[in-house]
């Protein structure tokens, strides 16, 4: 991503996301799409993670942008509400007890050394053969990981052994993202 996004363009989106998981969960069609422009019709990887008073209750994202971001926002919130294998799909019912968060990611950059990582500021992408896993930067804050806590746990979530980070076979990419959501953006007010 190329700057950082305007308060109303956060809240556009997130209420993208609200609309468009209410919509595909009563009738199974996608919302039409607001106009894209500026860094919202920009190609950036984007996570949509839902919580139900407060304990995670679906996050799926994409790592890489390969379409605009209101679309990955609205394919992403489809996904975090109905293909996140570790839950059941969310029910219209559920849909008031559920605030929406919204990871807008940074290109990917590869790791020389461990030592690169940032706790707080970066995230973690782990990958050793066919196994990869995921961690956004905001992890590790919620759960007051330490740096090396934070590979074990990227490590034990891309199916690895948690010292796989320090094989030279395992390949360590970092970003940033750009987290905002309704529960911020209430307390706000």
């Amino acid at each position: 991503m190329s700057g950082r996004l305007t308060d109303g363009e956060k809240g556009l989106l997130l209420k993208l996301a609200r609309d468009t998981i209410d919509r595909y969960l009563a009738d199974g069609s996608r919302i039409d799409l607001p106009k894209a422009e500026g860094l919202l019709a920009e190609k950036c990887g984007a996570f949509v993670t839902l919580h139900k008073r407060g304990h995670l209750r679906g996050c799926i994202g994409s790592m890489v942008g390969t379409m605009p971001l209101v679309e990955t926002v609205r394919e992403m919130a489809i996904a975090a509400s109905t293909e996140d294998p570790r839950f059941h799909n969310v029910t219209p019912e559920e849909m008031e007890q559920i605030d929406i968060e919204i990871s807008v990611l940074s290109p990917m950059q590869k790791v020389k050394d461990p030592s690169e990582i940032e706790v707080g500021q970066h995230g973690i992408l782990m990958r050793q053969g066919m196994y990869q896993g995921v961690l956004l930067p905001q992890v590790a804050t919620e759960w007051g990981w330490g740096r090396e806590e934070f590979l074990e746990h990227t490590c034990e979530k891309a199916g690895l052994p948690i010292d796989a980070w320090k094989d030279p076979k395992t390949s360590i990419e970092i970003f940033q993202a750009e987290v905002f959501g309704e529960r911020e953006r209430e307390r706000a007010k």
